[in-house]
Order: structure tokens, then sequence, then C-alpha cells
């Protein structure tokens, strides 16, 4: 198969042997390929080398064309989503108590296991997602990484009914959260650089727009910040009111600088973080953008433009999801 891999800090497309799937995997053919700044952390080293030559992305619509002999739900045919969350160990304290996303044994597509950036990719069948054949796998690549975790960012955001919600930094991600807090009822400001990304926030409707310094017209109930910067924390909590929650929603993040206690953290704020996602969470959140008719706002790329894509994403020149389409 044809397929993209990381070797020395770059990525190089390459021909390789085709996944053999394990007893309980699926093999899936990849429609398209959704590219999450993970992505770039795997690819620059940010994130420590756990599969030396691995294959990236984990945001996959595709078709079933293979399955391992222990799968039994799953038919040829059969059109599904990988995620990031690969498998789990299933029997430590935290996967017995539904938090699944804190294994210390769990592995990830496109980082512990090869992704997306391919023709084939396999998956554990209790860790794919079942998706509809009458959406564009263009349209559902991006609820696969950016969807689930900006849905989990904001259930822990704790954003109260109506209440005001800062988003900093407005990719993939935040646009699709900020279409669901607007659904929900919520106030929505975004605080974000670059121009593409100012304007698909106010195409969204958005109550507030404004520059990476900006301040919002009014205290903040809560806070998601989806850009990798530790400064913007501070940032974001000094907007926060009393009693507000500040979520950082990356996998990765530059130092933070050192908080002012009385003006940033003091009156019962709460700073919290966002590591991956259950499966109970991508199944609530495919659900909820079913009936709600989430439509995130793509860039598609072919195969042969998996690095403009990402190199669009690295420049800032990215507007909403970049996605690859197969073929």
């Amino acid at each position: 198969m044809d397929a993209w891999k990381v070797r020395d800090g770059a990525l190089h497309r390459e021909a390789a042997p085709d996944p053999v799937p394990a007893p309980d995997e699926l093999l899936v053919r990849v429609e398209a390929c959704g590219v999450c700044r993970t992505d770039l952390h795997v690819i620059d080293g940010d994130l420590p080398v756990r599969r030396p030559g691995v294959v990236p992305g984990h945001q996959v619509v595709g078709t079933v064309v293979g399955a391992g002999d222990a799968v039994r739900s799953t038919g040829f045919g059969d059109r599904v989503g990988v995620a990031w969350l690969h498998r789990t160990c299933g029997t430590c304290r935290w996967c017995r108590s539904g938090r699944e996303n804190l294994c210390p044994d769990a592995g990830f597509t496109g980082w512990d296991h090869d992704g997306g950036y391919a023709e084939l990719v396999a998956v554990p069948e209790a860790y794919s997602y079942p998706l509809p054949n009458d959406d564009e796998a263009l349209a559902l690549a991006p609820l696969l990484c950016a969807g689930i975790i900006g849905y989990r960012a904001l259930r822990r955001a704790q954003l109260p009914p109506g209440g005001v919600l800062g988003i900093y930094g407005f990719g993939s991600s935040a646009s699709i959260t900020a279409q669901l807090a607007k659904t929900a009822g919520a106030t929505v400001f975004a605080i974000t650089r670059g121009d593409r990304n100012q304007a698909l926030a106010r195409e969204l409707e958005v109550d507030f727009v404004g520059g990476e310094d900006a301040v919002p017209p009014e205290m903040l109930d809560s806070a998601i910040v989806f850009a990798p910067v530790g400064a913007i924390l501070t940032q974001a909590l000094d907007a926060t009111a009393r009693g507000g929650t500040v979520v950082s929603a990356g996998i990765h993040m530059s130092p933070i600088p050192e908080i002012d206690y009385d003006r940033s953290l003091f009156y019962e704020r709460d700073l919290r973080s966002v590591t991956a996602n259950t499966r109970a969470d991508g199944a609530e959140f495919l659900a909820l953008a079913r009936n709600l008719r989430l439509a995130p706002a793509v860039s598609a790329y072919g195969f042969d433009g998996v690095a403009d894509a990402l190199a669009d994403l690295r420049s800032g020149r990215a507007r909403g999801s970049l996605v690859i389409q197969a073929g």
C-alpha cells in the first residue's frame, strides 16, 4: 500500500506492506483522514517517538475490507470511523471506572499504531465507530478527533446554561465546539490569530471575534484553550470570572509562565486539562453531531497533498478542518 511515514522528523511517502489485522481487528480501506495538530506534534518530536516510522492520522473514515477471526459484529463493506484511542488494557482502575482515556497502557492511532495517512489501516473492532453511509467522508472525518475532543473539553469546562464561553485558538476543534455551544444557547467569544480563523468564527456567528491578545468584552464563565501556547492559559484565567473554569484541550503545550495566584487563580477558578477521550465520549458526540447536523468547514486535499495540508496547518494558513481524501 501507499503510506506517509514519519522518519527523522519529516514525513516521507513510501510503499509499505498492507496491515495484517489481529484476530479482533478490522482492516479498513481509508476514504478520508482528517489532519490534526497532534500529527504535527508526532512529526516534530514534541511527543516522544513510540513507533519508529509510524503512519500518522487518527480521524479516519473508511470501509471494512478485511477482519480477524474473532470479529463478529462488523461486516465487509460497513463504514467505520477510526479515532485517536486505539486500545486500552481494560483492567486498570481507570478502565474499570469508566475513565479509559487515563489508562497507563493505552495505545493511540497515529502514534503507537499506524494511522490513516495510508490506503489501509487496522483498528480493533471494539474501538471503531459505526458511521452512516449517507454522509460525506470529508464531513465525517473531523468529527472523529476535533469533534470528540471538543465535546469532552466543553463538558469539562462546566459551562452553565446560557453562560459565556471563551475559545482561544479557532482551528478545527474550536470551530466544531463553537457550534455545539451556540446550539446549547451559550454566548461564545473567539480569541484567535489569523485572518482565516477570524473570518470562520464570524461566519459561524460567534458573539465576539478578537485577535490573539484581545480581552473579551465581558468576563467568561468558562474558557477552552485549543492553542498549544502556555501563556494563553494565564490570559484565559485572567479573563474568567470567579468560580469559572479554564480547560486546556491540547495534548501538548509550551511551558506555562508563572501564575499570579491572587489575580489569576484565586476565587475558586478551576484549571483543568483534557486527556484523550473515552469510547463513550465518541459515541455520544457522534450521535449528537448527527442529530444537530453539525457541518465542519472542510478544506480538502488529495493524498498527494498531505505535506501541503500539514504546511498550511503549521503556518496558520489553515481554515477550519483539513482533510485528506483518498484516491
